[in-house]
């Protein structure tokens, strides 16, 4: 049976119209490129710093801010004892004259869990010709207001005060010991009572202190040593060696 002419050609539109919708077809649009996370460098790009003081005896050797008080810090230099701040840097109070008995500041530490708790390790960690020893570590229960000294009077030049982020009563010190001569505090000191007995949990040897202590942020009970085998003379200074 012969198709009518009318059909065939319904038949055959579609076939014949079916490239030209093709080809008249938009694009598909492209995806737009996923924008790489901003690097720390790129987010802190357009701060500016500026000196906020204060006058002081001495390189900064400590700062430490305090948590959830964005205005209040703490400064420790290697001849003007500890400065506290609670309005950004516009004032600056000596809180140390009173109870400290060295100007040489080595670390200073907030509590996390109570910013009333603050420790001060004496004595700089930058070993220069012109450095000041400590006589251990200082503890206030008042904001730096009143301090008291809590041990480690031997450790002599303290690079590191660190507090468990929970319990204002555990802290670690890192010492790096006597500068002029070998000496047997040196090494990583820990406290689970507020300074009033420490045991040591980190030692090489008495030529090689600990420089710098850390703690994984997430996980209190992981942490991080830097040891440095040094020794001052008045003369030269011996610094690195095998136990570093």
């Amino acid at each position: 049976m012969t198709m009518p002419r009318q059909s065939r050609l319904a038949l055959l539109l579609p076939l014949l119209l079916a490239p030209v919708l093709h080809a008249a077809a938009p694009p598909a649009p492209a995806k737009a490129a996923t924008k790489p996370a901003p690097t720390l460098s790129e987010q802190l790009a357009a701060m500016k710093l500026r000196a906020i003081g204060p006058y002081r005896g001495g390189r900064v050797t400590a700062v430490a801010g305090v948590r959830g008080q964005a205005m209040t810090f703490y400064q420790g230099a290697t001849g003007g004892g500890v400065l506290k701040t609670t309005d950004g840097g516009a004032t600056w109070e000596p809180v140390s004259d009173k109870d400290l008995r060295t100007g040489s500041i080595g670390a200073i530490a907030v509590a996390d869990a109570d910013p009333n708790v603050v420790y001060v390790g004496t004595g700089e960690s930058c070993i220069r010709g012109n450095l000041s020893s400590g006589d251990g570590v200082y503890k206030s229960t008042d904001a730096g207001q009143t301090w008291t000294n809590v041990g480690l009077p031997e450790t002599r030049q303290i690079s590191q005060v660190i507090v468990h982020p929970r319990d204002p009563e555990t802290v670690w010190v890192a010492a790096q010991g006597q500068p002029w001569a070998p000496s047997a505090e040196r090494g990583v000191y820990k406290s689970t009572d507020g300074g009033k007995t420490w045991r040591k949990t980190l030692y090489v040897n008495d030529t090689t202190g600990a420089s710098d202590l850390a703690i994984d942020p997430t996980n209190p009970r992981i942490f991080y040593a830097a040891l440095w085998q040094h020794g001052r003379r008045p003369w030269t200074m011996e610094s690195g060696g095998e136990s570093s």
